[in-house]
């Protein structure tokens, strides 16, 4: 992939409407320093000088859809309770639409709290619930889903075993995004990773592909039977596995896997970064962009994200400046395909 074909890409962006499905979080950072040990046990004082509050989970796909000028449509639970206030808020001022959640007073709104010192993460603590969905509200939420599946151009299902994704809701979602031709990707919780079948696309890391194919990755050729096995069990058009340091890794039916390296600089945080992943990966899939392409993308916006301390949305300017710096400096990818 060259130059030109990047600008192809992200000047197609921001056309359309993306649908995001999952458990919906917000993300607390108490942000401080430490200069001593408590006298009550062994564990650093912080001194916190700062608290922020962000979109993450599912809202955070969301986030990162938006800031690529594509429009979001997030579907989720919140509870009837402060937390959901400060994450309504928090969508309004990213302009993404409340619309389509939807109030559970069974459920409070997960919040996740972590506390940062010299940008390290010293501990987290989460608030949350993580019982399934009642049929009342699965029906709600699977509605929601429905009535806009004529005017979107994809659906991602942001899975992070709250509760939210049913294996009732998977499945009718499945079934409506085949019936309609709608693009649909999964980042997945491993174990509900046998659910996930007949979808356009899967993102698990190495660890979570490792664990729902029964195979420890530990090298090339254990990459290679797991990624290539969990293509043929699940019956999905691409799986791309995310390696941390070592880039990630594509797998399509009848292709070699493509194996892409990483271009990140100095990693500050982890953090959103799969969230980032399958956010720009369908992006560029709804802009126009090949498998290939796609993955080259979202490997370009993880390198930015993990640069940031806490969830970052990478910008179409950010994916821009990355993939111009990994076309100066390197192969974006070898083997099935290189760009």
């Amino acid at each position: 992939m060259n130059s030109q074909r990047v600008n192809e890409i992200i000047g197609s962006m921001g056309r359309a409407k993306v649908l995001i499905l999952g458990d919906i979080m917000l993300d607390e950072y108490l942000i401080g320093s430490v200069t001593r040990i408590s006298p009550e046990a062994p564990v650093p004082v912080v001194d916190v000088e700062s608290i922020n509050h962000l979109l993450g989970g599912a809202a955070n796909v969301a986030a990162n859809i938006c800031a690529l000028d594509d429009e979001p449509l997030l579907v989720g639970t919140v509870g009837d309770d402060g937390a959901a206030e400060k994450l309504r808020a928090l969508l309004k001022e990213k302009g993404i639409a409340a619309d389509h959640l939807v109030v559970d007073r069974t459920r409070k709104t997960t919040i996740k709290t972590r506390v940062i010192a010299h940008s390290q993460q010293v501990v987290r603590a989460d608030h949350e619930t993580r019982h399934e969905l009642s049929e009342e509200i699965e029906e709600l939420a699977f509605r929601r889903v429905a009535q806009a599946a004529d005017r979107i151009a994809a659906v991602i299902i942001s899975d992070y075993g709250k509760g939210v994704i049913t294996l009732s809701l998977l499945q009718r979602i499945i079934e409506l995004c085949l019936a309609k031709g709608i693009y649909l990707a999964v980042d997945p919780k491993e174990t509900h990773f046998h659910n996930y079948r007949r979808v356009s696309l899967i993102t698990p890391n190495h660890h979570e592909a490792g664990f729902a194919y029964g195979r420890r990755v530990n090298t090339m050729d254990d990459l290679i039977e797991v990624g290539n096995g969990l293509l043929r069990k699940l019956e999905a058009r691409a799986i791309l596995i995310t390696r941390g340091a070592q880039g990630m890794s594509l797998f399509r039916a009848g292709c070699a896997p493509t194996h892409i390296p990483t271009f990140a600089r100095q990693v500050y945080d982890v953090t959103g970064a799969g969230d980032t992943v399958i956010a720009a990966y369908v992006a560029a899939i709804a802009a126009g962009a090949d498998e290939v392409e796609a993955a080259i993308f979202s490997n370009a916006a993880a390198g930015y994200t993990v640069g940031e301390v806490g969830t970052a949305a990478v910008t179409k300017a950010h994916l821009l400046k990355e993939l111009e710096h990994n076309i100066k400096n390197g192969r974006l990818a070898t083997a099935g395909e290189t760009a």
